[in-house]
């Protein structure tokens, strides 16, 4: 396994929670890490990237624009994904990938291995 992630759970609308994402067996820090959600019955939908150090500035998704923010520990090997005002359109699986290249805008970017994925609940 290569990236294991954490941190979801169960809240109410406008809390706030973090999610992990460990890399295991290499060196996170020289790549671009996405995040994405799935809602039920619904596709995949990209809302963060974070590159690099150097690269270019974090991607947000409209949606989460202004409530979640990306950022990494590389000394932890990590990237997380802090959550705030939270909403029940925020309920899905949250996945975290790491892309092939060190910049979310290289426009080569791939999507090499995935998280295992952590539910995030926000109901009243």
């Amino acid at each position: 396994v290569r990236l294991v992630q954490s941190g979801g759970g169960s809240v109410q609308p406008g809390d706030s929670l973090t999610l992990s994402c460990a890399a295991t067996t290499f060196t996170l820090a020289d790549y671009a890490v996405y995040w994405f959600l799935q809602a039920p019955g619904k596709e995949h939908e990209k809302i963060s990237c974070i590159s690099a150090v150097g690269g270019t500035t974090p991607y947000y998704a409209d949606s989460v624009k202004g409530r979640f923010t990306v950022s990494r520990d590389d000394a932890k090997n990590t990237v997380y994904l802090q959550m705030t005002s939270l909403m029940p359109e925020d309920t899905a699986l949250y996945f975290c990938a790491q892309g092939y290249y060190s910049d979310c805008a290289d426009p080569d970017q791939e999507l090499d291995f995935w998280g295992q994925g952590t539910q995030v609940t926000v109901s009243s």
